[in-house]
């Protein structure tokens, strides 16, 4: 294997310990293989989440029984010790039991950010200190940067985007603490996935050619609503769809089947013009809908904001994982486009950057309406 990656550890990397967080697919087998490469005492550590994935006999669902057997194939492969740690009840509380309850609030939540703010992180890092590593590293597509004098934001490590824009993982890092940054490494982040999967077979590891898991992994076949509904069956409750103006134009059968800005589904004819859902109202259990024009925001409030940079200037904010990042700037808690932004939506996170740098972000709680002119 010719892919050397400096770890950002400095002095003798012999004198090392690496811990890698192993979920058994090919990125985080390929960090492993990085880590012992450079000599460094490496630990593969998994974290047994949610094993709904081995239940259904699907694979592509991380953490299930199947992947832990990967992992752990993968140490065995490098010669280096893994431990499997039990964290289902964290993950149950932390991500599985909030993912049920945004939906119920008619928000749209990002659960594998919560579990990167959680299990994954929190717990993880906690575990690799206890092991008294050096460094708890993963195979997510960012960039650790070092600190640089100047620019704001002091001499901490900076998150800076993945070099593969279509692996980029840092919409779902956002929340990723200064103390996190510092102690985190993320040896693919200069790497595309063609060479990773290049050096995965170089290796001979098993994983090599093994699938990208596509969906979440609690819920590995993409029935959100109906894992929703197990959860919480008080959330299969029929309402009202209506238009901006209250009129009934149909009924729907659950507020869980619905997002902001979604058109297809909606079952609802006789209007000229498409219709989008443009709010969610879970007091009321009603849908609204309206033309794309009132999917329009020209403001977004953030709670629970991650700073990792200066906010005082012009910056570029992605409101979806799958958008394209847009100017705007911070006043207060307020996030304010520079033109009227389209699908952003309550639950989801507003992440601020300068160019491929990360400086922050936080949670969309209400959004405020651009005024369009008819």
């Amino acid at each position: 294997m010719e892919q050397m990656v400096d770890f950002q550890l400095g002095g003798d990397p012999r004198a090392r310990r690496i811990v890698v967080a192993m979920s058994g697919g090919v990125d985080s087998s390929v960090v492993a293989a990085l880590a012992h490469a450079t000599g460094a005492e490496t630990i593969g550590v998994t974290l047994q989440l949610y094993d709904h994935g081995e239940a259904v006999g699907r694979a592509g669902a991380c953490c299930a029984g199947r992947d832990i057997r990967d992992a752990r194939a993968v140490c065995d492969r490098l010669g280096i010790a893994h431990y499997v740690f039990d964290h289902e009840d964290s993950f149950r509380t932390q991500v599985v039991d909030r993912f049920a309850d945004e939906y119920l609030a008619g928000r749209t939540p990002i659960p594998c950010v919560q579990c990167n703010m959680g299990p994954k992180f929190t717990d993880l890092l906690k575990l690799a200190r206890d092991l008294g590593a050096d460094c708890l590293a993963t195979g997510h597509y960012v960039r650790r940067v070092e600190g640089m004098s100047g620019g704001g934001g002091g001499g901490g490590a900076q998150l800076h985007r993945g070099a593969d824009p279509a692996r980029d993982q840092s919409y779902f890092l956002f929340a990723t603490t200064q103390g996190q940054l510092d102690f985190l490494r993320f040896p693919l982040g200069a790497l595309p996935k063609s060479r990773v999967r290049e050096i995965a077979a170089e290796l001979g590891l098993g994983v090599a050619a093994k699938p990208d898991s596509q969906d979440i992994c609690f819920v590995p076949d993409g029935d959100y609503a109906g894992l929703v509904k197990k959860l919480r069956p008080e959330s299969d409750t029929r309402g009202d769809i209506v238009d901006l103006s209250g009129v009934k134009l149909g009924e729907h059968r659950g507020l869980i089947h619905y997002t902001v800005g979604q058109r297809r589904g909606l079952e609802i004819g006789g209007s000229p013009e498409p219709l989008y859902v443009v709010r969610l109202e879970p007091e009321t259990k009603r849908v609204v809908v309206g033309p794309r024009t009132a999917l329009a925001v020209e403001a977004a409030r953030l709670t629970g904001m991650n700073v990792l940079g200066p906010l005082d200037g012009p910056l570029f904010a992605k409101v979806r994982s799958m958008a394209k990042p847009v100017p705007a700037h911070m006043v207060g808690d307020r996030l304010v486009f520079d033109a009227p932004e389209y699908g952003v939506s309550p639950g989801q996170a507003a992440v601020l950057y300068d160019g491929d740098r990360v400086l922050g972000g936080g949670w969309i709680a209400e959004t405020e309406a651009a005024r369009i002119a008819a």
